[in-house]
């Protein structure tokens, strides 16, 4: 779509560090991060939500979230990390985009996550 801030990030229209990628996802840092090190994991092909995400994918989705996190632990001494996804207005999707938000925790952060 050519009105979609992720799809002009995927096809390079709009620059970004990259901190890790396959075949059909890549991940980026937040441009408004909750914590330190959140970041994204974005589908390369345009996905309204998972539920147009054919399962095939799961493979590859599974391995950029599990990349992107152990990169982020790494990169800022986490303890821990939380994996998000919105789907739909109501549920707070804001980008009409596939993605996940991929946070690094440490104890006592102050962030508030599902409990």
């Amino acid at each position: 779509m050519s009105d979609c801030i992720f799809c002009k990030i995927a096809n390079g229209g709009i620059k970004s560090e990259r901190i890790y990628e396959n075949e059909s996802f890549f991940s980026i840092f937040d441009a408004h991060p909750k914590v330190e090190g959140h970041a994204l994991v974005i589908s390369k092909r345009h996905l309204g939500t998972i539920l147009d995400m054919p399962d095939s994918l799961a493979p590859e989705l599974l391995n950029c979230i599990k990349k992107t996190a152990l990169k982020l632990m790494d990169k800022y001494k986490a303890e821990g990390f939380n994996v998000g996804n919105n789907n739909f207005e109501s549920a707070g999707q804001i980008v009409q985009h596939l993605h996940f938000h991929i946070l690094p925790r440490k104890k006592g952060d102050g962030f508030m996550a599902f409990g």
